[in-house]
């Protein structure tokens, strides 16, 4: 048994862990255990959950149950809230999964699985905004329900949900659900009217394509010939536009498209479950 392996089996004889396995049992109509290593390596990876953990074993060591009922109920009443938005995740993810029956068993009870997991929901603790709660749970849910999508690729999904602001999600979507747009219309969608070329709100603009360009999210849209080779475009001279003025941050010409890289992650981020395990749709 690894280090690891014994850390989740010291979290299932808690009151939390048999609680949220509880509730996963009665929503989903089985027994709770099925989905034991999933809870207990979400449960095991975020911080204050350890945290009590090791407060009541501690308290546990010393014989005193009516110290550790005590600590329970206080530490839940405090934690209510997150102690329910917890369980209506793990619900949300295992019930999309289970409907693929048992043939998805083995995925999810994997180690490469289970460290998505620990990784995943670390992050999703950590999230600010429910958005990003959302785009882990989904790619969590895609993870374990299909191995079509490299389990490096899922890591690097969950780096860029935590590495992206609310607003680069933004500029994702238009892009996805608009091929082809340009930055000038990417802003009019979001936003409408648009500010002065040195204003604040334009070097925003201009950062936020610059972040996702960088990290091979979006892309200027180049053409590529039947091997997909992208065929070299005349030299253009950059920086100016004819008015002698530099490009625009709204720039109205130059379309813009998502990387292969950036389609699936909206495709694993963005989207319901994607495909079967088996690579059957």
């Amino acid at each position: 048994m690894t280090e690891e392996d014994g850390n989740d089996m010291a979290v299932v004889e808690t009151p939390v862990a048999k609680s949220v396995q509880q509730e996963l049992a009665e929503a989903l109509g089985g027994n709770r255990k099925k989905y034991s290593r999933f809870v207990l390596a979400a449960l095991g990876s975020i911080p204050w959950v350890g945290g009590f953990l090791a407060a009541s074993s501690a308290i546990d060591a010393e014989n005193d149950q009516e110290k550790v009922n005590n600590l329970t109920r206080l530490w839940l009443e405090e934690h209510q809230a997150k102690v329910e938005e917890l369980g209506e995740t793990f619900i949300e993810i295992l019930s999309r999964i289970d409907g693929f029956g048992a043939e998805v068993q083995e995925r999810i009870e994997s180690p490469q699985y289970l460290s998505l997991v620990r990784q995943g929901f670390r992050e999703w603790d950590q999230s600010e905004t429910q958005e990003k709660r959302d785009l882990i749970r989904r790619l969590l849910t895609n993870a374990g329900a299909t191995v079509l999508c490299p389990d490096d690729l899922v890591r690097l999904f969950l780096d860029w949900i935590n590495m992206y602001h609310e607003a680069h999600f933004l500029v994702i979507k238009e892009i996805y659900q608009n091929p082809g747009i340009t930055r000038g219309g990417i802003w009019d969608r979001i936003h409408g009217e648009r500010p002065r070329e040195d204003s604040a709100e334009a070097d925003l603009f201009k950062l936020l394509i610059r972040d996702l360009s960088m990290g091979s999210v979006i892309r200027q849209h180049r053409p590529t010939n039947a091997h997909g080779q992208y065929i070299k475009q005349p030299g253009k001279k950059r920086g100016t536009s004819s008015g002698g003025v530099m490009k625009s941050a709204f720039d109205d010409t130059e379309p813009y498209e998502l990387t292969e890289l950036g389609a699936q992650f909206v495709h694993y981020t963005m989207e319901d479950v994607v495909q079967r395990v088996d690579g059957q749709g």
